[in-house]
């Protein structure tokens, strides 16, 4: 990516990121340390920047807006929205369709407005070679228009829908408190 290609990327992802705030002042600080973190001068968008960076994830919905698709995570062992690393993209709401693709099998999908849903700053253990890590996770709501019929990739233990209001009321409780699957759906639900 040319110089100027990177810049207008990032002041787009800025202006998303800005957007976001005003939409959700609880996470004014968050996105505030999102944008600080594309002035840096090692490649957020690059998994090997091991301090942190970037990832991108779907929400993605049944067509009627009333089921999510989660994924067991194979590495993670917890269940959580399909998304992964930027690796060199600086289009996150692009990522977070092309993972939820990828780890689907589903066709049909559609990037339901292209600004950001949620953002998420999480710890990622170390795991064989790779040492724990920071993932500042931008999260777009993807839309599934065709069939549901998923299939399995290696990323996943399993997949499945979830009733929305399911999720919102669930009690997930996972190690580090990580209350954003929850939060999500309780956000689709008062849209």
């Amino acid at each position: 990516m040319n110089p100027e290609s990177v810049v207008v990327a990032d002041a787009e992802l800025r202006a998303e990121l800005a957007a976001y705030a005003q939409r959700q002042p609880g996470h004014a600080a968050l996105s505030a340390e999102f944008s600080t973190l594309l002035d840096d001068p090692e490649n957020p968008f690059l998994r090997e920047r091991l301090a942190g960076h970037f990832t991108g994830s779907a929400w993605l919905v049944s067509a009627d807006g009333q089921r999510v698709l989660l994924t067991h995570h194979r590495k993670l062992d917890r269940w959580l929205q399909l998304g992964g690393h930027a690796d060199g993209d600086r289009d996150l709401a692009r990522v977070a369709l092309k993972e939820a693709e990828e780890e689907s099998g589903l066709s049909g999908l559609v990037l339901e407005d292209g600004e950001l849903f949620d953002i998420d700053k999480h710890w990622i253990p170390e795991r064989k070679d790779v040492p724990g890590h920071w993932h500042y996770d931008a999260r777009y709501v993807v839309r599934a228009l065709g069939s549901e019929q998923f299939a399995l990739s290696e990323e996943s233990l399993a997949l499945a829908w979830r009733d929305i209001r399911d999720v919102a009321n669930a009690a997930i409780e996972t190690p580090d408190g990580d209350d954003s699957l929850p939060r999500m759906a309780k956000r689709w639900l008062a849209r």
